[in-house]
This record gives C-alpha cells, structure tokens and sequence, in this order.
C-alpha cells in the first residue's frame, strides 16, 4: 500500500499560500486528508455563496439608484 507523501510544508516553511493553506487544514484536522479536503471545500463554497449575496445586494442597489447616490455623497 502507497503511503501519502507529507506536504513540503510541514516539512519546511515556503512563501507559497497554498502550501500555508493546505498545512493549516491538515493541521485542524489531525492530519487526515480526507477530512481536510472537505472542510477547504466547504469553506470555499462558504466564501463563494457570500461572495454571491454581496454581488446580488449590490446589483440590487444600484438598480434602485441607491448605491449611485451614497457614493456621489460619500
């Protein structure tokens, strides 16, 4: 049975984000993963669907002419 290679990044710190990124969730979650992969994806759909509501509210403003107006008077 293969054994799952440890990330550089627990080996040695790099200036990559994504190396950061993947250390801190396998760190969260005991180094599994599995368990990782699914909580880096569900906090980024969790970050996508608020992306999408504040792109919403904005569209919304602007279509009732309110954001226009508090940015003239900002």
């Amino acid at each position: 049975m293969a054994q799952a290679r440890t990330p550089r990044s627990l080996e040695a710190s790099t200036s990559c984000p994504v190396e950061d990124i993947v250390a801190a969730y396998l760190t969260m979650t005991a180094g599994d993963p599995a368990l990782a992969l699914r909580c880096a994806v569900t906090d980024a759909l969790a970050d996508l669907l608020e992306a999408e509501r504040r792109t919403r509210e904005r569209s919304r403003l602007i279509a009732k002419g309110r954001l226009g107006r508090r940015l003239d008077h900002a």
